[in-house]
């Protein structure tokens, strides 16, 4: 059995290749189709399967080629690829296609924090230019008045608004969202696992894990192997196992049909979403930074052991660091006394009154902090599927220093979005960066 290609999938790539090759009179094909989607659902496996099955290999570029120390040589790869192409439809007489892997990754720009190089620049206005004039691309230093042959471009991606915008405009390329259906990723996973399970078993397979992409289910299959590859090592010996290997006279090992039983498959399965939850849940790095901001006087040389100290009933509180451009907004002078809280609920003073919220106190400390410090108050909300992603929507940005308004628009939020992840976001409108993103809600409301 054959992987499995989409019909659809199969559809876009082939209309899109073939009406590239054609000379139709007045129309204007755009030479750039885009295929973008999450991230391991296949795209770049799908298009190999394509390209295959349309009888040519194409000339490939990796993301990671379009950024060089040297300024000028990725937009110079592109239009060496792109005549490469070119040629090889000449010489073998057959379509080819210039295939852009994960362009994003190369000439996106994520935030403020992603550096926009003069390579990331010319790379988008290479890009441009070869689609407005496709049988004209040149290399720098050279000029070839012969037309070249029009070449499709076919680009993957995970997110294409990181990309410059006139690129992707509908004129250049062609967008195709690629996110398999139930049936579609039911027949991928049976190609996958090549007729070593039942269909029932690979439905079930499936709806036991359907925020899972198509790369879990090809991990998971590659994990079988280990308990197989794990007493051949111990039979050889960690000493010998590179002798063994590499360059041995003896013939390779070889390996029987592991145990791919349905529950086995479901147990391997669900100790690898154990691991992706791990990761999603220490944040460490995150956890780290945030301290960082929080705690200043980590990075500071601590004072001599024969100073001062103070009582042992003092308590010092710290702050994110001091905005001397941005005066500092203050909860309200009425406002700022925590009578008391948990992860409940908390009770403060405001204008003389007990007011009750059923933020936390956690979440209320951190709102103080990041609003001493001079910052303002933001709030993203994802649900589960979007949350795996990192695709975040705005909820408010809260242009207010009252005390009253912030909690009732943090509270509405959270009221609207029961069964999402909620985060508080730290905003410098100064530097136009985040200092701070901490979840206050998980989905069903669990905070």
């Amino acid at each position: 059995m054959s992987y499995y290609i989409s019909p659809r999938f199969l559809d876009k790539l082939a209309v899109h290749i073939t009406k590239n090759f054609l000379k139709i009179s007045n129309l204007r094909v755009p030479l750039i189709l885009g295929i973008h989607g999450r991230k391991g659902e296949g795209k770049t496996f799908q298009c190999e399967l394509v390209f295959e099955k349309l009888g040519f290999e194409p000339v490939t570029i990796s993301g990671g080629e379009l950024e060089s120390p040297d300024a000028g040589d990725p937009s110079r790869l592109i239009r060496l690829r792109y005549r490469e192409a070119s040629e090889q439809t000449r010489v073998r007489g057959q379509m080819c296609a210039l295939f852009i892997n994960d362009i994003d990754a190369g000439a996106g720009r994520f935030d403020s924090g992603t550096q926009y190089t003069v390579n990331t620049q010319l790379v988008n206005a290479t890009l441009m230019n070869i689609a407005d004039n496709p049988t004209n691309v040149q290399l720098p230093g050279s000029y070839d008045a012969t037309p070249l042959q029009r070449i499709p471009i076919i680009v993957t991606g995970n997110d294409f608004s990181t990309l410059y915008a006139p690129l992707i405009r509908d004129g250049r390329m062609e967008k195709f969202y690629w996110e398999p259906i139930p049936e579609e990723r039911v027949e991928i996973v049976e190609g996958i696992f090549q007729q070593e399970l039942l269909k029932q078993d690979i439905v079930k397979l499936v709806e036991e894990f359907p925020e899972q992409s198509i790369d879990f289910f090809s991990a998971l299959r590659s994990r079988i192997y280990d308990e197989q590859i794990q007493r051949f090592i111990h039979q050889v010996g960690i000493e010998q196992i590179s002798k063994r290997i590499v360059n041995s006279t003896e013939k390779p090992p070889e390996f029987k049909n592991p145990n791919f039983s349905f529950s086995h498959l479901l147990e391997m399965g669900h100790q690898m979403v154990k691991e992706q939850q791990r990761i999603k849940e220490l944040r460490l790095v995150e956890e780290y930074n945030q301290y960082r901001i929080f705690h200043p006087e980590v990075t500071q040389p601590q004072p001599p052991s024969n100073s001062v100290q103070p009582p042992a009933n003092y308590t010092q509180k710290t702050h994110l660091p001091y905005n001397p451009i941005m005066p500092p907004h203050r909860f309200d002078s009425k406002v700022s006394a925590v009578m008391q809280g948990d992860s409940k609920g908390s009770t403060f003073i405001s204008e003389g009154q007990a007011v009750t919220t059923k933020l936390s106190l956690d979440v209320l400390e951190q709102i103080e902090q990041i609003l001493e410090a001079g910052y303002r108050v933001g709030l993203e909300y994802a649900d589960p599927r979007r949350f795996k992603t990192g695709s975040w929507k705005s909820c408010s940005i809260i242009d207010s220093s009252h005390h009253s308004e912030i909690m009732a628009a943090i509270e509405a939020c959270l009221s609207e979005n029961p069964n999402d992840y909620v985060r508080l976001i730290g905003i410098d409108t100064q530097a136009k960066r985040r200092v701070i993103e901490t979840i206050i809600q998980r989905p069903n409301g669990s905070n």
